[in-house]
């Protein structure tokens, strides 16, 4: 192969990947601002959207995790304007402390979870990491994402009296786990089985098509 036709395939690989990271983009704001993404109940409230995020992380790269995690966090941000109760709530507490609560964490998110892949496939080779990485690293995303944000939400604005006044008498992990709930464990169950699930699939579509 001449170095022009290894220039062009370079060139023809970095826009595939670019159209395909604009593509779950798009996913994830289409899910940010229709029923698709959220399952809002009382005193619940449930994002799916991490799942085009990990699919991104994981075929992608970190790369796309991060960029894919920061639209993510920044539609979680938009969502504290009036259309999420407890985001309202934090932005009118400390627009500034709520934009960080939303996201860097979810860059972090998305971009460690294709690490955590990544260390899958270097140990395990490109077969074995498809089946065992991709749910691992699906759940990471959500258990990753619980984690920092809750943390943030106590360590940024446990002072403030409408957090003061949701934990009560609680230590930190009584608060930490009655805080995650129900929503934290219906969020990791679903990304760790669909994102899993399509990752995988996605993983041995794009692997059969570069042979």
């Amino acid at each position: 192969m001449t170095n022009a036709q290894q220039a062009r395939n370079a060139r023809r690989k970095k826009t595939l990947w670019m159209v395909e990271v604009a593509l779950l983009a798009a996913v994830v704001i289409l899910m940010s601002f229709t029923p698709l993404g959220y399952l809002k109940t009382a005193g619940v409230e449930i994002t799916f959207i991490m799942i085009p995020v990990v699919i991104g992380s994981i075929t992608l790269g970190p790369a796309a995790g991060a960029i894919l995690g920061g639209l993510w966090g920044v539609t979680s941000f938009i969502q504290c304007f009036g259309m999420s109760a407890f985001g309202t709530a934090l932005l009118g507490i400390n627009p500034v402390l709520t934009f960080i609560v939303c996201v860097p964490t979810r860059i972090l998110a998305g971009w460690l979870s294709a690490l955590i892949f990544a260390a899958f496939r270097k140990l395990l080779g490109e077969k074995k990491a498809k089946f065992i990485g991709s749910p691992i690293a699906s759940l990471a995303v959500a258990l990753i994402n619980t984690a920092l944000f809750v943390t943030l939400v106590i360590v940024l604005f446990g002072n403030s009296e409408y957090i003061s006044g949701m934990r009560g008498g609680m230590g930190f992990v009584e608060f930490f786990a009655a805080f995650v709930g129900l929503n934290g464990v219906i969020e990791a169950a679903v990304t760790f089985v669909v994102g899993g699930a399509i990752s995988t699939a996605l993983l041995g579509y794009l692997g059969k098509h570069a042979e």
